[in-house]
């Protein structure tokens, strides 16, 4: 009787990859897990139960066909494994680095929950996609057939570029226009080089570039081109622009210099990653080096604001969340990365005030969790009396994003946009109040996850070839 090469988890323990010592990895931005060896990853795969009902890939976004893929890497089929990742997924080692796993797929794996210990999707992932790289078999676009209608994309990050991906293997002429200097929006200036280093997002840029896809950098929409002309140039536009107006502070003091928005300072260190001069940096505006931080916020950019600094040489750093732990909207796993690199949470707390300018001193409010909200999370009320300082040289602000007033920016009254400031679409067609217009990712769902916006940008890149099909059809007509 042939050897079961699956449901090993009833003999094989769960294994992530060997994550580096936390006293070495602080002082540098590289990823900090190390790869899985070809036979570690075939045995964590060999876990698999595959599930006749596979509710790892009924929680992922893209619907990734995950017990396919293990089941051929378990197998050593490596390169069947990695096209079946890919035709759901634009970039599967993008999501298996910054994915997060636990709330995901892996958070519903089944035989997590019989106590076994999920199966390492993302790390599997990661593996597969990275060895295909390095075999060669993630080839530039080649289109069968070329088409004449193009698509203008305002957007360089992952919902954009997921888009531009489905659109040119349809044969689509596509523009991307951005306002950095780099592709990649998110990945490459959001997201640290200790997560995602940045040659990941950049070998995929060229992939997209060999296959046709024309990038237009430095290009603030509504400045350097208006909407409007982008719409003359084609056929169909894309707005996939995403969210980066940051929510501000009330608190008495909180204009002071050494308060910072936390996408600036992760920005800063991103460019000092690709080599670039930042006068900002510099001039220590955002250099955490030798100073006492505080991040204020609970999700994964408060994660990555606090690592960073960790990185940046802090003599101390805390995060300040008005929850508990079990209410934040982070990774708990990078929670746990952090405090391994020595970050101290403040759990229950929240500021109230700074004073001094350059900032010195913050006034920080203890609170305690009341009844739930509308969205069934227990609302942090203040403690009565409950208010401390805490000396602090440097504050970086991660408490959320929202949409910039994109219609008051280009000029498009016309574009409809939600009470929350969104761009108003049509769910699964991405279709907005504009005849050919399109809108993917956080600037309709507001801030959300990576996969999210790839999972938009294929859906609207699939859509986008329909219009541009009834078009053809009624031009021949």
């Amino acid at each position: 009787m042939a050897q079961q090469r699956m449901l090993k988890f009833v003999t094989k323990a769960k294994e992530m990859p060997e994550k580096r010592d936390a006293s070495v990895r602080s002082h540098d931005f590289n990823e900090i897990y190390r790869e899985f060896a070809d036979a570690k990853a075939t045995e964590q795969a060999s876990r698999c139960s595959q599930c006749g009902v596979p509710y790892c890939q009924a929680h992922c976004p893209l619907h990734n066909n995950i017990p396919d893929w293990l089941r051929l890497t378990a197998e050593g089929r490596l390169q069947e494994a990695y096209e079946i990742s890919q035709a759901t997924n634009s970039f599967p080692e993008i999501c298996g680095r910054i994915c997060p796993q636990d709330r995901l797929c892996e958070g519903n794996c089944v035989i997590e929950q019989s106590g076994h210990g999920t199966v390492t999707i993302g790390a599997i992932e990661k593996y597969v996609t990275d060895t295909a790289w390095d075999m060669g078999w993630v080839k530039p676009i080649k289109p069968a057939v070329e088409r004449a209608e193009s698509v203008g994309i305002i957007g360089a990050g992952p919902g954009g570029l997921a888009a531009a991906d489905v659109l040119r293997r349809a044969g689509v002429q596509v523009t991307v226009y951005d306002r950095y200097d780099r592709a990649g929006g998110l990945l490459t200036y959001g997201i640290p080089g200790f997560k995602l280093e940045k040659d990941i997002v950049m070998q995929r840029v060229k992939q997209l570039e060999d296959g046709g896809v024309d990038f237009v950098m430095n290009c603030n929409v509504g400045e350097d081109i208006s909407f409007d002309a982008i719409r003359g140039k084609h056929d169909a536009v894309l707005i996939a622009t995403g969210v980066y107006k940051t929510r501000d502070l009330r608190d008495p003091g909180a204009d002071a210099a050494g308060i910072v928005r936390a996408i600036d300072y992760l920005t800063v260190s991103n460019k000092l990653s690709f080599g670039d001069d930042v006068p900002e940096f510099e001039d220590g505006t955002f250099n955490a080096a030798g100073k006492r931080v505080v991040v204020i916020g609970g999700g994964d950019t408060a994660m990555d604001s606090v690592r960073t600094a960790i990185r940046q040489g802090a003599t101390s750093v805390k995060c300040l969340y008005r929850r508990d732990r079990a209410n934040m909207p982070g990774s708990q796993r990078e929670v746990q990365n952090a405090e391994e690199e020595g970050v101290e949470f403040v759990w229950m707390a929240a500021p109230c005030g700074f004073a001094g300018n350059p900032v010195s001193k913050m006034s920080i409010q203890k609170m305690r969790l009341g009844q739930p909200d509308a969205s069934g999370r227990q609302s942090p009320e203040p403690i009565e009396g409950g208010i401390y300082e805490e000396e602090v040289d440097l504050v970086i602000k991660a408490l959320g994003f929202e949409p910039e007033d994109l219609p008051k920016l280009w000029g498009v009254e016309a574009l409809e946009t939600t009470r929350w400031g969104t761009v108003k679409a049509t769910f699964n067609t991405h279709a907005t109040s504009l005849p050919g217009v399109y809108a993917v990712g956080d600037i309709v769902r507001g801030a959300s996850l990576v996969v999210w916006a790839i999972r938009d940008g294929r859906e609207a890149g699939a859509e986008i070839v329909k219009f541009l099909d009834g078009a053809a059809q009624v031009a021949a007509e």
